[in-house]
């Protein structure tokens, strides 16, 4: 908003269509997805066959969750799980802990307290030190993690280098860009689905 990138890669579509109908940006293009897991202690041995239901043990129980608390694309997910689950988000309470952290150090934290956290896949995978978690809620619909690729709009800073920014929106929703991002693997695990059309 501040007009300090030309491009945004970026996985909260709500914000992001907020983001184009306040002018901010030009142009906005599905790019690919993964989803998102919810990360527990390996203790955890209950069969998720609901995000919903999941979220309403962790608060009933009071069982400690780690934020982000960042108001990343990520902890935006979290926060509509929350509402999806008709909780009000426990921001004074003792189990629920916002750490204002990346994605990398909320894992870290929630597996030296083996509490719950939400990754997005790719990290999760990526993720070295899990020796106390696991993951406890996966490919359920709410879940899923759509990436849009956004170019900002010169209007905001006219100083932005916007025909060098368009090339390369042309390049990554190319086929060529397409067979990179499928063919992209972490311990033989694809992280991310070209999805542009």
């Amino acid at each position: 908003m501040d007009g300090n990138v030309e491009i945004l890669l970026v996985h909260h579509k709500k914000s992001e269509l907020e983001f184009m109908n306040n002018g901010y940006g030009t142009l906005r293009y599905d790019l690919m997805y993964n989803d998102f897991v919810l990360i527990g202690p390996k203790q955890d041995k209950r069969n998720c066959s609901s995000i919903e239901d999941k979220m309403i043990e962790i608060k009933v129980s009071k069982l400690l969750f780690i934020s982000r608390g960042d108001e990343s694309g990520t902890h935006k997910k979290e926060k509509e799980l929350w509402e999806l689950s008709n909780i009000k988000i426990p921001l004074k309470e003792n189990w629920y802990l916002s750490v204002g952290q990346g994605m990398g150090s909320t894992l870290l934290i929630a597996n030296q307290k083996k509490a719950y956290t939400l990754s997005d896949r790719s990290t999760w995978i990526a993720f070295n030190k899990k020796e106390n978690l696991q993951i406890v809620c996966e490919n359920l619909p709410p879940l899923f993690n759509q990436y849009g690729i956004i170019l900002v709009s010169n209007k905001i800073n006219n100083n932005l280098n916007i025909e060098t920014a368009k090339k390369y929106i042309e390049w990554i929703t190319s086929k060529e860009a397409k067979k990179l991002i499928n063919n992209y693997r972490i311990n033989g695990k694809q992280l991310f689905f070209f999805n542009h059309n």
